[in-house]
């Protein structure tokens, strides 16, 4: 397997169109950076579930998922399922993130994720954060839209099984669907985890990546 390091990382974005969604595909990952790094800052950024129960539930989750670091959480009020319709101000809100930080490491949906809030969303972070590693984290749902992941991060077994207890613990008005289980969450982490010698594993896409080789 061949092992790239990220450099310094003092500065990292996260972003999700809807509370969760950067728990679920890149919690694991969180906890890992904050644990290794104190006082690492997140800029983290939901599009959708402002002045709601939900975004409660986001501020003690990410709370949780990035212990240790100095997070600065934003969340918005789009409404969910109609971003394409919200385009304007969903790409004020990515305009206004990429102003005001510079990080070496940004969180982010797929550009190829069935969501079409996940896939626009996407689409914005490409194009503010032109420079910057961009890593596109992946959301289990019944579309079925797993493809074939260029880049893994190995979870230990027990960051793996925090992830999936702070997944069950902070976000109780997701309980109810029928994709949103310890089964799935382990399940797909173990599936990375064999695709990159790993026990378990979160995956990411990559659209762009610089190299650096030399001496």
């Amino acid at each position: 397997m061949i092992r790239l390091g990220a450099g310094p990382l003092d500065r990292i974005v996260a972003v999700g169109a809807h509370c969760d969604d950067i728990a679920i595909g890149a919690g694991g990952t969180l906890l890992t950076l904050c644990q290794e790094r104190p006082g690492v800052r997140v800029d983290a950024l939901v599009l959708s579930g402002g002045g709601s129960q939900r975004e409660q539930e986001e501020q003690a989750a990410l709370a949780a998922f990035c212990p240790g670091a100095d997070l600065r959480l934003t969340v918005h009020k789009l409404p969910d399922g109609r971003f394409p319709a919200h385009w304007e101000e969903a790409k004020s809100a990515v305009e206004e993130l990429r102003e005001r930080t510079d990080p070496e490491l940004v969180l982010a949906p797929r550009t190829d994720d069935a969501h079409q809030d996940h896939r626009g969303l996407a689409t914005l972070m490409t194009t503010a954060f032109r420079d910057h590693l961009v890593l596109g984290y992946e959301i289990v749902k019944w579309d079925g839209d797993l493809g074939r992941p260029a880049a893994y991060q190995p979870l230990t077994p027990e960051t793996a099984e925090h992830k999936v207890r702070l997944l069950q613990e902070h976000y109780p008005s997701q309980r109810h669907r029928p994709w949103y289980d310890r089964e799935a969450f382990l399940g797909l982490a173990r599936i990375r985890g064999i695709e990159c010698h790993a026990r378990y594993a979160e995956a990411f896409a990559v659209a762009k990546l610089t190299l650096n080789l030399g001496g």
